[in-house]
């Protein structure tokens, strides 16, 4: 299990937990459920790195890690 914090930068923090298999728009509709946002009007994003739908989140990791 992996937890996500996610900011909106409006205040609102929001944390998820999900599987290291799941996709990034599974995350996001896991965001949209507990926000009341439209899953397909997320962005995600670190610095300048925006995150696509098809993605897993243990590759994703991977890659924070690497480029840390």
């Amino acid at each position: 299990m992996i937890e996500v914090v996610c900011n909106d930068r409006l205040g609102k923090k929001v944390r998820v937990k999900c599987n290291s298999e799941d996709t990034i728009g599974d995350l996001k509709k896991l965001i949209a459920a507990q926000t009341g946002t439209r899953w397909d009007k997320i962005v995600l994003k670190k610095w300048y790195t925006i995150f696509k739908d098809h993605v897993s989140l243990g590759d994703c990791i991977l890659c924070l890690v690497c480029n840390s």
